[in-house]
């Protein structure tokens, strides 16, 4: 995916812009500084993943028996999962990439019966038995790898196949708040193709700018298996495949276009914790990375003396590290005396209203070098929380916020939802 001149759809309408106010012009003993900050977030594409088994007397999934996975989606995310069909050399169950739909298109969360949305396919790394028990595992391998393919109704060696919605049955449960249960059945008894399923894997791809980061988490249609999937396919051991996935799996979140405001003898005018959003634009920044009321206010206060807004070069969010690639980094030189302060805000950009910000009373703007262990993320207090990445009220996922009134306080880490990484790093110079 071309990341380059990537940006949501959201910021990409929002009003980005440059502001400077000069109040005073007997400015004394002042020096030049640059503040720069930095998204340093060495972002993943999943927003989150697991492995699943049987809980019962062996972990595989018999003829009558479920399991149930539970996790949180935005709309436009999908839920994708890979279970060995056992009785067989290499042969599993996964709904066609980039997974089971989990929204109607008016965001309705949907539910019920999506047994038809599971496929069976074969990895093409072993030659097809007749499926059963007696199936001998590994069995002979193919010359050489085949690409994954769709089996619809017969294998390559004659081999005849129930539909899968008649050896899976697949239920979405909707629990509040952007989280889902997912229930896999096994139905197979009785039929020509009954067999256990093994161990497997789930996963959920962020979605950004309308598009999945990774709309093909364990397996590509048309392609060799790789990561791991072969071992499930095979063997029912979903170890390597979820090792990987794992390693897919963390934060992937841009910053909106930085504020920054220099004053001088009050307190930071930006927020304050433990008292309510104060209307004056903080709650259009925390919810949809819009700075520009709050800068338009902060330029009318006294003791304030410039205000910036500062957006990235061609994305205007600041991206995080994707694929290795640096993450996006604004600057700007500040005119500053003794006594100056300077804060910033920046809104977590997939979230439903938190923000990082400088702690307290700002920093003493005279201060040189790395100044990120003076910056927090903060939960304005004016919608409600969901995962973050994954809520279907979240603003710049498409969503309208749920909105709340709690005083504003600092998000806690580990948090109900994830635990984060540094993502903010800020410095004067």
């Amino acid at each position: 995916m071309n990341y380059k001149n990537f940006k949501w759809l959201s910021f990409g309408l929002l009003p980005f812009f440059l502001l400077s106010c000069d109040k005073d012009d007997d400015q004394p003993k002042q020096q030049k500084v640059t503040i720069s900050i930095e998204n340093i977030l060495d972002s993943r594409p999943l927003v989150e993943s697991g492995t699943f088994k049987n809980d019962g007397a062996a972990p595989v999934v018999m003829p009558g028996e479920s399991i149930s996975l539970q996790f949180y989606a935005a709309k436009g995310q999908a839920i994708s999962f890979a279970t060995m069909y056992g009785w067989s050399n290499d042969l599993f169950f996964a709904p066609e990439n980039p997974g089971i739909k989990l929204y109607s298109e008016d965001g309705t969360p949907i539910e019920g019966d999506v047994s038809s949305q599971i496929k069976l396919w074969d990895n093409g790394t072993r030659i097809n038995q007749t499926p059963g028990a007696s199936v001998t595992h590994p069995g002979t391998a193919e010359t050489s790898p085949k690409n994954i393919m769709q089996i619809s109704g017969m294998d390559e060696q004659g081999n005849k196949y129930e539909a899968a919605s008649n050896l899976m049955k697949a239920s979405l449960h909707y629990d509040g708040n952007s989280q889902f249960t997912l229930t896999i059945e096994n139905i197979s008894g009785g039929t020509m193709n009954e067999t256990p399923f093994s161990p497997g894997v789930w996963a959920v791809s962020y979605i950004a700018g309308g598009n999945l980061l990774m709309p093909n988490p364990l397996y590509v249609n048309g392609e060799v298996s790789k990561n791991g999937l072969t071992n499930i396919a095979e063997m029912g051991d979903n170890s390597v495949l979820g090792d990987y996935i794992a390693g897919q799996t963390g934060i992937f979140t841009p910053l909106s276009p930085v504020l920054v405001v220099v004053y001088n003898g009050i307190d930071n005018p930006i927020y304050k914790t433990g008292e309510n959003d104060r209307g004056k634009g903080l709650k259009n920044l925390a919810q949809k990375g819009d700075a520009s009321v709050l800068a338009a206010y902060l330029e009318t206060l006294p003791g304030v003396k410039n205000v910036y807004v500062l957006p990235a070069e061609s994305s205007t969010v600041l991206l995080p590290m994707i694929n290795g690639a640096a993450g996006s980094k604004v600057s700007q030189d500040l005119n500053v005396s003794k006594g100056d302060r300077v804060a910033i805000a920046t809104m977590y950009g997939l979230s439903n209203d938190w923000f990082f910000a400088s702690k307290d009373n700002g920093v003493d703007a005279m201060e040189k070098g790395d100044i990120s262990n003076t910056i927090g993320l903060y939960d304005d207090g004016t919608a409600v929380n969901q995962f973050p990445g994954a809520g279907i009220t979240q603003f710049n996922l498409a969503g309208t916020p749920l909105d709340e009134s709690k005083a504003i306080e600092a998000v806690p880490n580990p948090n109900e939802f994830t635990t984060l990484p540094s993502i903010i790093k800020v410095t004067l110079e």
